[in-house]
């Protein structure tokens, strides 16, 4: 299951969404998850679902490698959908449990948030995917510029939330090779009860911390030896511009949230 976690990884590619700007992929992205929670109908998720087969066509990202990422949330996408299937009432009566039922209402309810859940965590998948940590740390930067002017650092905080989304699949690596060499020791962490379990995850966590700080103060220690100051007076080899792509993109966001748009009235 830990090697089915892809989130934070860059799946290597030349494509056209892979060569756009990444503030335009940054940007993008947080447009399009406000435009799923406009959607107040399901004729509405026509516009984001075509943009998101289209964006994964574009970037060449195996369909089985992005359904490999899925499978570490199926948990929350059932239990979203089993919430809502027998929380929300209304309308007509398809299943009599006696002591609960299930409604037409709860079944489209059911069905539209983990429509919603599914669409947001690929697209936010997909712009890792298709986005060097470099380039996303340079966009991020770039997009939070301009809060310098109330004291908030930008490059500091855009470098921070790089390195987290770069450590997550090192950690994972780590957790599992963790779990290997204890389970050579004897360790039983499939069976028992859920106490067991959890006391079982012990002989993980401590050592997941102490490689975790030991590759932290390692990465500090690297960054002071080449004199590291932040942002100030820093070159880049690459330099952000919008190109042609990033502006036939804009247009294709536009005319997402203006469908969604009419299809709320």
């Amino acid at each position: 299951m830990l090697r089915d976690i892809t989130l934070g990884q860059y799946y290597p590619g030349n494509s056209v969404i892979h060569r756009m700007d990444p503030r335009f992929k940054i940007v993008a992205t947080l447009v399009y998850i406000v435009g799923l929670f406009l959607v107040n109908q399901f004729i509405g998720f026509i516009f984001p679902l075509v943009c998101l087969v289209l964006a994964i066509a574009v970037s060449r990202v195996p369909l089985s490698f992005i359904l490999r990422g899925m499978k570490p949330v199926i948990i929350i996408l059932v239990c979203t959908f089993v919430v809502n299937i027998f929380m929300i009432d209304g309308g007509e009566v398809l299943v009599d449990f006696g002591f609960t039922d299930i409604t037409s209402q709860g079944l489209k309810s059911a069905v539209f948030l983990a429509s919603r859940l599914i669409m947001l965590i690929v697209v936010s998948s997909l712009l890792t995917y298709t986005t060097k940590p470099v380039m996303l740390t340079d966009g991020l930067e770039s997009l939070l510029k301009p809060l310098k002017i109330v004291g908030l650092p930008a490059h500091e905080l855009a470098m921070m939330m790089s390195i987290a989304l770069r450590f997550i699949p090192t950690l994972l690596e780590e957790t599992d090779k963790i779990m290997k060499a204890q389970m050579a020791r004897g360790a039983d962490f499939e069976t028992g009860s859920l106490m067991n379990r959890l006391r079982g995850l012990v002989p993980i966590l401590i050592p997941l911390f102490i490689s975790a700080l030991r590759r932290a103060e390692d990465l500090a220690m690297a960054m002071e030896a080449r004199c590291y100051k932040g942002g100030e007076g820093r070159t880049r080899l690459h330099t952000l511009k919008f190109s042609g792509r990033d502006w036939v993109g804009t247009v294709i966001m536009v005319a997402m949230m203006v469908g969604i748009v009419i299809t709320m009235n």
